[in-house]
């Protein structure tokens, strides 16, 4: 059963992320707007088709085959089963469902065709490193509610992550259009990545979800902290284990804190406030990922 649920899993995002990439590129070869006097000569406008019908509704049942594949490998028969692998299999779950939430609001083209084979490759590894069994405290409530706050947060972080790369690379283009004629030119001519950037929404509006996106994912990494403290008192009578996926956690925390509250203080933005947005990502993810990684595939040695 297990295979049929990856097989789908991995069809259903492949499938998608082609169509797409597909659509994107005879967008891209059947320029619009070029009788439009509004448009600089040479410029290029294409257009954002968004997701179809048929393609939000595939989408859908993608994530619904992903989700019975992550409950059957890492809950099977009562126990627990994760490592890194089922890690960024989650994330990206979660990951593709936020987008397709945000997706009934914003023409977010550029992110789909991002995180579509993100998420396929994603899904895929658990068959190469198959995690480590979880026994004595899979089934305690108190660390299924932290083990869900956790997964989502991470979740929406990794989109925020995205969101920040899109968004350079997005800014480094209009640096491109505000420089030199020959700068200009290229960036109005440009290839496939140009076209790509010009299906995504304003700057200011991705800027906008950016940071709704930060401030969900920090509440929930708030609360993955303190019920994460709650269950370590409850399992080993202690409240705070400082390894290394503690310091971690606590440090993405740390940096995210600080970069909200610079925003909310100073109105911080730019290439600054997004290369902060990513290292932030960074050291999450080497709590959250990074850590098991280095213990199950270069140590082999089980982490918790």
């Amino acid at each position: 059963m297990d295979i049929v649920l990856y097989a789908l899993t991995a069809l259903l995002y492949g499938g998608l992320a082609v169509a797409g990439w597909r659509t994107h590129r005879q967008t891209a070869t059947r320029p619009l707007l070029e009788s439009v006097p509004a448009v600089p000569a040479g410029a290029r406008a294409v257009a954002s088709v968004g997701l179809s019908t048929p393609g939000r509704a595939l989408m859908v049942v993608a994530l619904l085959a992903h989700g019975a594949l992550l409950h059957t490998t890492i809950f099977p028969q009562n126990a627990m089963v994760f490592g890194f692998a089922f890690a960024l299999s989650a994330m990206f779950w979660l990951g593709v469902g936020i987008y397709w939430i945000e997706s009934l609001f914003f023409p977010l083209d550029g992110l789909r065709l991002l995180v579509l084979p993100l998420a396929c490759v994603a899904s895929l590894l658990p068959l190469a490193f198959g995690g480590v069994r979880v026994l004595s405290y899979a089934a305690d409530p108190l660390f299924k509610l932290h083990f869900l706050i956790a997964n989502i947060a991470y979740g929406l972080f990794a989109i925020a992550a995205l969101h920040a790369v899109l968004m350079l690379l997005v800014e480094r283009r209009l640096h491109k259009m505000r420089g030199t004629a020959q700068q200009r030119s290229a960036a109005a001519d440009g290839d496939w990545l140009s076209g790509w950037l010009d299906t995504l929404p304003p700057l200011l509006t991705l800027e906008k979800l950016l940071f709704r996106l930060i401030a969900a994912g920090f509440v929930l990494l708030t609360l993955t902290l303190l019920s994460g403290i709650l269950f370590s008192e409850q399992l080993i009578d202690r409240a705070l284990r400082l390894d290394h996926k503690t310091v971690f956690a606590i440090l993405s925390w740390l940096m995210f804190g600080a970069l909200l509250i610079a925003r909310k203080v100073s109105g911080w933005r730019g290439r600054a406030a997004l290369r902060w947005v990513l290292a932030s990502f960074v050291a999450l993810l080497l709590a959250y990922v990074g850590s098991r990684f280095v213990f199950e595939v270069l140590l082999h040695r089980p982490v918790v």
